[in-house]
This record gives structure tokens, C-alpha cells and sequence, in this order.
């Protein structure tokens, strides 16, 4: 016996309009908390504070969005099953002979469906959002700490010159730097000029860096309006290396994948982005699964607020895993596919494991 069209239909709209409202109150709590963030990283004497944190803000939202989404999954589904139990609508169906697997399919195609939009729809705009915002903070004067920690260093050695290149966030796909620090060495491998720049702009054969402040060893420091430092690194190069998996859409991370392959620079972090991405809607599944464990069963005053707390913890605890394993895959310790797709599916497991016991016995 199947679960009837219409009362599918219901389950269906109610969970979806839930997980709606939810996504919105999410998005205006973001929205707030980090355009009072960004506001006061612009300087105040940026005759465009408020427009560029607006700006900022609203551009760095379907990141942050697309990295709530499980959560927003999770209480979504408890909400709404707890709101069906305590009417009595889960009783009645039960009573008409509908099992929980059935009555649990119209959540579980939703969670398929919004794992499915965040994929393809939030994602290339949370990867569009960020290009442009790293664009609007270099131009703003301020440091992206989100790829701070993350920027690589490069390494060029020219005719003349050893140097190695880090910077404080990247713009313009990689060709656009803020917070410039180069150190060059001599042939034995000290160094013998450090230059902090506020910007540097790969240009064809050099970097044009701008308010250099240049110091030697047993000399003091010089400041230089504009300096250009000589390179043999290639814009297709330096965008494919610096280019963060964040900023990447998951159409266009097949290509990048084989882009960075040709040059021979490591694809690991772009593997895991992409294999998290296609298994986003099975992990939104589990999530689903395990606010079933903590929804269904019937109480007639409410449910109980530790077994609720349980499965909230047990969401968290499987979005820390996840990271954890989405780290080690970027880093090569765990094979990509195994990083992304490992958390979801035991999860899912044992979301499926508990319902049974619980309904079954």
C-alpha cells in the first residue's frame, strides 16, 4: 500500500512552505549578523560605507546560506513532524494503515528537492557571489578573512630574482591581490629584500604593485609609489592556483578540475567541493532521516525537549564530521569521493537503522 496522492500532497506542502519560511528567517538573521560585520571593517571614511557593506553582505548570502542549508533541513523536518504528531495527523495516518516509511517519502523527496537546488541553483550563486564581493572588499579596502587562512603562497624564479609571493585575499579570480608581502633570496636562500604592498596587479610579464614599502637587510625601510616586479608566471596559471573551490560553480568545476590537471596543480580540494555538491541532496536525506528519529514518536502534551535536543545534537555532530572528512579530502589524506560521500551515506544508515528499531522492533 502506498501512501494516497492527496495526503502526500499535504505532507509535502507543509513540509516545503515549513523549509521555506525557515530558509527566509535564516537568510534575514545572516543578512543582519554580517552587514554589521562588514560595516565596521569598512573604513568610515569610504564615502561608500554603507553601500559597499550592502553590497558585500548581499553578495557573500548564498554562501553562507548553502552552508546552513542541513541545518536549516534538519529543523525544518522537526518542526514540521512535530507539528503533525501533536494534531494527530501521524496517528491517524498510522491508524490507516500507513507506515512511516510512507508517510516519511513526501519529506524525504523534499529534502531531495532542496538538496538538488542548492546544488544547482545556490551554488554557482554563492560561487558568483564571492568572486564579485573579494572584487568589492579589495576595491572597499578590506581583508576577506574567509580565504585569509586559505591563500597559497606562489614561487617565481626569474632570470635575476628568487621570490616568493602571499597576500591577504585574492580578487579578480587570482590576478588581483591585497596585502601583498614578497620576500626575495640570493642564490644561498636569505633574503635580501622583503616589499609589503597594499595591492599588486598581474599584468603581462610583471606585477604592478602599488604603495610599496621595500626593506633590505642593515637599511632602512623605503616607501615606493608604484613598483613592477618582473614574473613569468601566466594569468591562466596564477588564477588556477589561487582560485579558492568556494568561488568555483559546480558546472564549472569539471573544467577546473582538468585545467588544473594539465598545469599540475593539485585537485584535490575541487574533487571534494565537487563530490560534496553532487551528494548534498543524500545528506539532507540523512538529515531528514534523523529528525525522524527524534519527531515521531506520539506524546500528548509535546515531545520530549532531550530527546529533540538528541537529534539536533546528532545533526551537528554529523555536520562536524562532514567537515572533518571534507578537510582530510582536501588536503589528500582520504580519497575526494570518500570524504564527501563516507559521512552522508552511514548517516543515512543509520538514521534508517533507528526507525526500524523504533517501528519495527
Amino acid at each position: 500500500m502506498s501512501i494516497p496522492w492527496t495526503l502526500g500532497r499535504y505532507f509535502f506542502g507543509r513540509y516545503m512552505k515549513t523549509l521555506g519560511w525557515f530558509f527566509l528567517g535564516v537568510a534575514a538573521i545572516i543578512f543582519l549578523v554580517d552587514f554589521s560585520e562588514n560595516s565596521s571593517k569598512i573604513p568610515d571614511s569610504s564615502q561608500s560605507h554603507l553601500t559597499d557593506a550592502f553590497w558585500i553582505t548581499l553578495l557573500r548570502l548564498p554562501l553562507l546560506l548553502q552552508q546552513t542549508a542541513p541545518f536549516v533541513v534538519l529543523f525544518s523536518s522537526i518542526i514540521t513532524l512535530v507539528a503533525l504528531n501533536r494534531k494527530y495527523e501521524l496517528v491517524v495516518t498510522r491508524a490507516a494503515g500507513i507506515s512511516v516509511w510512507q508517510f516519511m517519502a513526501p519529506f524525504i523527496f523534499g529534502a531531495m528537492i532542496a538538496g538538488l537546488l542548492v546544488t544547482t541553483v545556490l551554488n554557482p550563486l554563492a560561487a558568483y557571489g564571492m568572486l564579485t564581493a573579494s572584487s568589492v572588499e579589495a576595491r572597499a579596502g578590506v581583508s576577506s578573512s574567509s580565504q585569509s587562512a586559505s591563500v597559497p603562497w606562489l614561487r617565481q624564479i626569474t632570470r635575476n630574482d628568487d621570490a616568493i609571493i602571499g597576500a591577504r585575499s585574492v580578487g579578480e579570480n587570482g590576478t588581483a591581490l591585497a596585502g601583498v608581502v614578497i620576500f626575495h633570496f640570493d642564490p644561498q636562500g636569505n633574503i635580501v629584500l622583503r616589499q609589503d604592498a597594499d595591492k599588486a596587479i598581474l599584468e603581462r610579464g610583471y606585477w604592478q604593485l602599488n604603495n610599496v614599502l621595500e626593506t633590505r637587510p642593515g637599511e632602512p625601510p623605503k616607501r615606493i609609489t608604484t613598483v613592477q616586479l618582473e614574473t613569468n608566471l601566466k594569468r591562466e596559471f596564477v588564477q588556477e592556483q589561487l582560485s579558492q573551490p568556494e568561488t568555483v560553480g559546480f558546472f564549472d568545476l569539471p573544467r577546473k578540475i582538468a585545467a588544473n590537471t594539465a598545469l599540475g596543480i593539485s585537485t584535490n580540494a575541487l574533487k571534494t567541493q565537487y563530490h560534496s555538491l553532487l551528494s548534498m541532496p543524500l545528506f539532507l536525506i540523512a538529515m531528514v532521516m534523523i529528525a525522524g528519529t527524534v519527531s515521531l514518536k506520539f506524546s500528548r502534551l509535546s515531545q520530549s525537549p532531550g530527546l529533540i535536543l538528541g537529534g539536533i545534537l546528532s545533526g551537528f555532530m554529523l555536520y562536524v564530521v562532514t567537515m572533518l572528512a571534507k578537510a582530510f579530502g582536501s588536503s589528500g589524506v582520504v580519497p575526494p569521493f570518500v570524504a564527501a560521500w563516507i559521512p552522508a551515506i552511514v548517516a543515512l544508515a543509520i538514521g534508517a537503522t533507528i526507525l526500524l528499531h523504533q517501528e519495527d522492533g
